[in-house]
């Protein structure tokens, strides 16, 4: 064999050792619970890589039971990301079993969020939107007791750009060779979510003043940051079934006018929302808080958020029927 033919083999096999041995950086293995924050993960992660989703369907976090394929996942994962234990009770004894590996992130424990005691009584008056009472607190979650705390934080897109930048932190820590991927990513979500801010506060500005109840008390971030009015929930969350007092308390105050709307949830049995609006004025509705019927995947956070806006305004600003033209 020629020298010169010999020497191009050499290189050529040296080329591929070096591939083999020095193969690119993996991506990271990124689990979430729910697909709001599921969204937020994605779009922060962006190119380096796929969370994957615990949460699927129209299931509900509150009531979520774990299944064997999940727990696999989470045992070989990098980043588990969830909200909190309160919001995703399936959670509170698993990170106690995971490998020390896996690095459990708990959103509502991010600095300088926007957090909101949760409210009990069937009427929000002494404690809703517009008052003093329960407009929250900025900071640690864990300074506070979690069970106190309205874990749908995420339905403040002011809140959700802080949990942005907390993802990008932690997964540019794990993997330091994407940070700045992370970091630019992280950046051009939250131009994003200024824009869906100031869209949501156009659109719902005709409909700040009119009262509503909801099925559980999920939209309290949302209420908050766009000057909606509630009236009341049905029950306080729905692993409680509402108690005949709180029905009837609600009802009369339904009766009275006091709501315009009460919104069903669609993971949710409807009969008990039937029951209170029988005979009276008011609309039913239905919201989707966690986005239980819209696909998982990027858009997912942006398309929940326009769909609550929605919903809302279908119910409480109905568009009303042409008027007949008939001469």
């Amino acid at each position: 064999m020629r020298a010169g033919a010999r020497l191009g083999l050499v290189l050529l096999a040296g080329a591929v050792a070096a591939v083999f041995a020095a193969p690119a950086a993996a991506s990271l293995s990124v689990v979430v619970t729910i697909k709001p924050l599921h969204a937020l993960v994605a779009r922060v992660m962006g190119d380096t890589g796929s969370p994957q989703l615990l949460v699927q369907g129209s299931l509900s976090a509150h009531t979520y039971a774990l299944k064997p394929s999940d727990a696999s996942r989470l045992n070989a994962a990098d980043v588990f990301f969830r909200m909190s234990e309160a919001m995703e009770p399936f959670t509170a004894r698993l990170v106690k079993s995971l490998p020390r590996r896996v690095q459990v992130v708990t959103l509502q424990e991010t600095p300088q969020l926007t957090l909101l005691e949760r409210r009990g009584g069937a009427s929000f008056d002494d404690n809703g939107p517009g008052n003093d009472h329960g407009k929250g607190h900025h900071g640690h979650a864990h300074s506070r007791d979690h069970g106190t705390i309205d874990g749908h934080a995420w339905l403040d897109p002011v809140n959700a750009r802080l949990m942005a930048d907390r993802i990008a932190e932690i997964l540019g820590a794990r993997a330091p060779a994407q940070a700045a991927a992370f970091r630019a990513n992280s950046a051009r979500l939250k131009a994003e979510l200024d824009a869906l801010n100031a869209e949501l506060a156009r659109d719902l500005a005709p409909v700040a003043g009119k009262p509503y109840v909801v099925f559980h008390d999920a939209l309290q971030y949302f209420e908050l940051r766009y000057g909606l009015k509630p009236a009341g929930s049905i029950a306080v969350s729905p692993e409680i079934p509402p108690s005949a007092r709180r029905l009837t308390a609600l009802r009369a105050r339904i009766s009275q006018g006091g709501a315009e709307c009460v919104f069903a949830e669609p993971q949710f049995d409807t009969r008990l929302v039937t029951a209170v609006v029988e005979g009276t004025p008011a609309r039913v509705g239905t919201i989707d808080p966690e986005g239980s019927r819209i696909e998982p995947g990027p858009d997912h956070y942006f398309t929940l958020l326009r769909n609550l806006a929605r919903d809302l305004k279908a119910c409480l600003a109905p568009v009303s029927d042409p008027p007949d033209q008939t001469p």
